[in-house]
């Protein structure tokens, strides 16, 4: 495989390996070189890379492994989510600041969720994942992936229900 076919290769999905790794770095820097060690070492499985059925998945599982395997060498536990793609076109400053706060807390809990369960957020929410890509990435079954996605999801739902009641029980 030349240069140009395994930029092809890659290209669809590298942004995705670049934010996968900022999600588990929280650095830019550090995601930057997590994404550059995970396309250098498809470049040198560039010949091998046919035989997989998913090359992107492949590519997602080798930066998961090597960001948690950074993460363990420098005990790191502090992660940090970023969304871009939130938008709001309403003109009202207060709902914007709410929105923006909402988005904080969010952030803050899924930061407090386990580790496996922010990761399939990760994927599933942002990134947009089949939950069989997933399975593949995190190499669980499909069936609990979903759990996990329910559990975290509830969790997340559970947390900012307190926050939003300022939490004060309704009757």
């Amino acid at each position: 495989m030349n240069q140009i076919e395994f930029l092809q290769l890659t290209s669809p999905f590298k942004d995705k390996v670049f934010r996968l790794a900022k999600r588990l770095l929280v650095s830019t820097e550090e995601a930057e070189d997590a994404t550059q060690e995970v396309l250098v070492k498809l470049w040198s499985k560039n010949e091998s890379l046919v035989e997989f059925n998913s090359v992107e998945a492949f590519a997602m599982t080798m930066t998961k492994n090597y960001c948690l395997d950074q993460l363990k060498s420098k005990r790191v536990q502090n992660l940090k989510m970023v969304d871009n793609n939130f938008t709001d076109n309403s003109d009202c400053l207060v709902k914007k600041l709410e929105d923006g706060d909402s988005l904080n807390w969010v952030e803050k809990i899924i930061n407090q969720l386990p580790e496996q369960q922010r990761l399939i957020i990760q994927m599933r929410d942002i990134e947009q994942y089949e939950f069989s890509e997933i399975a593949i990435i995190m190499q669980m079954n499909e069936t609990a992936i979903r759990v996990a996605l329910s559990r975290a999801r509830k969790s997340i739902r559970e947390c900012m229900t307190k926050i939003e009641n300022y939490g004060i029980e309704k009757y």
